[in-house]
């Protein structure tokens, strides 16, 4: 028996697990029939998936915390029983900005320092940096890497929430200074000469966490077969787009222009066996495992900000939304690992 699960993703690199369990059928080998939907922004992809027009989508993790918190209104009861990426983000800036900024030296600002924070002072108005959504992986790496030269980015940037697919643009027009977000975007900054990539966000946190498979919890428990197939096809999808030699073929992928249309050469840029200087894990090492204290990091970030009550139970929190007993099944299924021997 088949099952039709709708799920929604962003044109991003790290959205290949799922384009590839798609072209390769492995969606249709474990009974799931993938209607999938490809949307303009991360607020309207929650919204979706919230009000059950979705049943799953490719999703931020500190979003997705945020939704159940009821930091987007009412509390959505959203689970995540799959990580699906790591590492990918860059953080960019207009050509005048990196000039200047690397004027006296042309290493990769993985530390601000006082430079960064001297140029800032110096400015007669706030830079303005983009970030696809305040509750991002983007905003809080870019927050911690700020704060770590000792800016504040409350006071001493103008932060503004821009899909990631029209950043480069609004970088070329000149209505942002910087942006942070996912691949291809900070390598199509370089090769349409709007930008220079400052660094990458490995830089701040080697491999973090990024992208997750989000569900709502009422649907994994209404729907554990249509669940499990789903998990089976994409952790496989993530084996495939961990190989090197798969590369050029999932660039080409996911460059269709009948799905996602990302520019080929970026995209493989961002993929294992790509040329550049930040890429994307999917699969090794428990890559695609959820991890609890993950979702504690993305939450105690979020507190630091006050976006979080002091008396949250952190947690409370991040065990109801990141779910590894959903995945045991698939994990087995695809003998990664026994149940007893998965990741604490």
């Amino acid at each position: 028996m088949t099952t039709t699960i709708r799920l929604g993703l962003l044109r991003l690199v790290d959205s290949a697990p799922v384009i590839v369990a798609q072209a390769r059928g492995l969606f249709a080998e474990h009974g799931v029939d993938a209607e999938i939907s490809i949307e303009p922004s991360w607020s309207n992809l929650l919204d979706k998936l919230t009000y059950g027009i979705l049943d799953a989508a490719v999703m931020l993790p500190p979003l997705t915390l945020a939704a159940r918190a009821g930091l987007r209104g009412g509390k959505a009861r959203l689970v995540v029983p799959l990580s699906l990426s790591q590492a990918g983000n860059a953080i960019a800036v207009d050509m005048a900005t990196a000039a200047a900024l690397t004027a006296d030296q042309d290493a990769d600002l993985g530390a601000p320092g006082r430079g960064l924070l001297e140029w800032i002072r110096a400015l007669p108005r706030k830079p303005r940096f983009a970030v696809v959504h305040a509750f991002s992986t983007h905003n809080l790496l870019l927050r911690y890497w700020l704060a770590a030269g000792g800016i504040d980015p409350d006071q001493d940037i103008e932060t503004v929430v821009i899909p990631p697919e029209n950043v480069v643009d609004a970088l070329e027009d000149g209505s942002i200074t910087g942006f942070c977000a996912g691949a291809p975007w900070g390598q199509v900054a370089e090769q349409r000469g709007a930008g220079r990539v400052l660094l990458g966000t490995s830089a701040i946190w080697p491999f973090h966490p990024e992208k997750c498979l989000c569900v709502a919890e009422s649907w994994a428990e209404a729907s554990p077969d249509a669940l499990l197939g789903m998990l089976r096809a994409v952790l496989r999808a993530q084996v495939i787009c961990d190989d090197p030699a798969e590369a050029h073929a999932i660039a080409a992928l996911l460059a269709d222009t009948g799905g996602l249309n990302l520019p080929e050469a970026a995209s493989f840029a961002a993929l294992p066996g790509g040329h550049g200087r930040e890429r994307i894990r999917f699969h090794a090492r428990e890559a695609w495992f959820p991890a609890r204290a993950h979702a504690a990091w993305f939450l105690g970030q979020m507190r630091r900000w006050g976006w979080l009550p002091a008396d949250t139970d952190l947690d409370a929190l991040a065990r109801e939304v990141y779910r590894p007993d959903l995945l045991s099944p698939a994990v087995e299924s695809e003998r990664l690992y026994p149940v007893s021997e998965l990741p604490a």
